[in-house]
């Protein structure tokens, strides 16, 4: 892979009211036609995307939206899709028509971005239009807004560079492996072929623990579990060994112990997420009742087989273990079901294709309507037995 997967960008999301400039000021941040420009308030109609890398800072992705003030039936959906992308989201841009402006219309998409804890900067876009009387009546009545004019390229270049330092500020995304194992450590990835493995490449968790292994310097075999028992004899000084969830109690077995073992998913769920609440919601399962509803939700969207480890094997594997039978739903994609509370337990997937802060805002909505939620890595350890073992490998 050599493009920075999306989950591991800093969201940057364009807002504000219809015809703000917010499509005029991304095109000209990216310095290319990404999104439709008119006069024609509205003109963005969904979201649209843009992947860059933003000297210096880095990998980024923009995303455009549409107008908050579209109040048709049409509109309303628009704003729907507007707030699901700002769950997803790191920082926000929030552009005003300094020429159109309006306080209570502010304040009240204001506060939707705090209610999410998102980040933002107040632009006032078109401020070749704007007469310096107004813009002193606009700094009176905003703090720290920012003028800028999307027509005037050092005007935007001047913006970029405060957006870089706005944006330096915010955490970064924890290190899969830092603080697990060191520097000069070695690691076990054990990765095994099956259908559902790509044909010709790894899997995105699978490369993204690989490279946060060379980021930190810590050495690094790959082997199927049908190696892995010669692969132990012939190295001695492994710190830790992780295994695609579904491989968990074959490598256990291999293991026999002798090494720390964990899981991919147990690795996103600790730097994606929070570990104790997923592991509430393991502890929700031995008091589900007969015919309790369970949401399956996955964040990226792949063909289905008969060893499908959301749809076939988790359902499969939790009747088993419970001797109940429950009523399973299925969500993939984007989308995040907006009927959390019909359910009695949710098992989210690890979360590779997403940012830390939209699986932080997925964890609330689930705690905000009462149900708990865990891991596909974690209930498949405590469907096997080894959860605990897992969890002691990082912690």
């Amino acid at each position: 892979m050599q493009i920075t997967p999306n989950s591991n960008r800093t969201h940057i999301i364009f807002l504000g009211s219809t015809n703000a400039g917010k499509s005029s000021l991304l095109n000209a941040i990216t310095e290319q036609e990404i999104s439709i420009v008119s006069d024609i308030k509205g003109t963005t109609t969904d979201s649209v995307k843009k992947a860059m890398e933003l000297i210096p800072f880095g990998p980024v992705l923009f995303i455009d939206t549409a107008g908050f003030n579209d109040n048709s039936e049409l509109g309303k959906l628009r704003i729907e899709k507007t707030i699901k992308e700002i769950k997803k989201s790191d920082f926000a841009i929030y552009v005003i028509d300094g020429n159109d402006f309006n306080k209570k219309i502010y304040d009240e998409n204001i506060s939707l971005l705090k209610k999410y804890n998102l980040p933002f900067i107040t632009v006032i876009n078109k401020e070749e239009t704007i007469s310096n009387e107004k813009k002193e009546e606009l700094k009176n009545i905003l703090k720290d807004l920012y003028f800028v004019s999307a027509k005037n390229r050092n005007s935007v270049l001047d913006f970029k560079k405060l957006l870089i330092e706005k944006l330096d500020v915010l955490e970064e995304e924890p290190s899969l492996l830092k603080g697990i194992v060191e520097y000069g450590d070695t690691v076990v990835m054990v990765v095994p072929i099956d259908s559902e493995a790509p044909k010709g490449r790894l899997i995105l968790p699978q490369v993204q623990i690989l490279r946060d292994a060379l980021d930190n310097g810590v050495k690094t075999i790959v082997t199927r579990d049908t190696e892995l028992a010669s692969v132990l004899e012939e190295n001695k000084n492994i710190k830790l060994i992780i295994t695609d969830s579904q491989a968990f109690k074959i490598v256990d077995k291999i293991v026999a112990d002798r090494y720390p073992l964990t899981s991919f998913s147990i690795l996103f769920a600790k730097q994606k997420g929070d570990l104790n609440k997923f592991i509430k919601g393991i502890e929700v399962i031995k008091n589900l009742k007969e015919g309790a509803k369970i949401l399956i939700a996955e964040t990226c969207s792949h063909n289905t087989s008969h060893e499908d480890i959301g749809r076939v094997k988790i359902p499969m594997l939790l009747q088993k273990k419970t001797g109940k039978h429950f009523n399973f739903s299925f969500s993939m994609g984007k989308d995040f079901p907006e009927n959390l509370g019909d359910f009695d337990l949710i098992i989210h997937c690890g979360g590779c294709m997403i940012t830390r802060k939209a699986m932080e805002n997925r964890i609330a909505e689930c705690n905000g309507a009462g149900v708990q939620v865990t891991n596909y890595g974690m209930i498949i350890a405590y469907l096997t037995g080894i959860l605990e073992k897992s969890l002691q490998a990082i912690l």
